[in-house]
């Protein structure tokens, strides 16, 4: 570990930075993994509650900066098409 105080603090710091960004990236990747079951098993009504789900997880991650914005609206409209296409 560093020798200097602000180093110390740099290291704690970043360490719970990772820890917030590793959980909310964590967070939108079981919301799409939801989305996805949804999609796969055929049910629009579903897949539309999850994806508003996906979105407002996804939102609120963008929000942090974990993800960037055009990332979060390439991704979010990627799932919509997707579940548009259910029958």
């Amino acid at each position: 570990m560093a020798n200097i105080k602000s180093a110390k603090k740099r290291v704690l710091t970043s360490a719970k930075r990772a820890e917030r960004n590793k959980a909310a990236k964590s967070a939108v990747k079981t919301q799409v993994k939801k989305v996805n079951a949804a999609i796969a098993a055929n049910d629009k009504a579903a897949a539309e509650k999850e994806l508003s789900n996906l979105q407002a997880v996804m939102g609120r991650a963008t929000a942090k900066g974990i993800y960037k914005k055009n990332n979060h609206a390439r991704k979010i409209s990627r799932m919509a098409v997707a579940v548009s296409k259910i029958q």
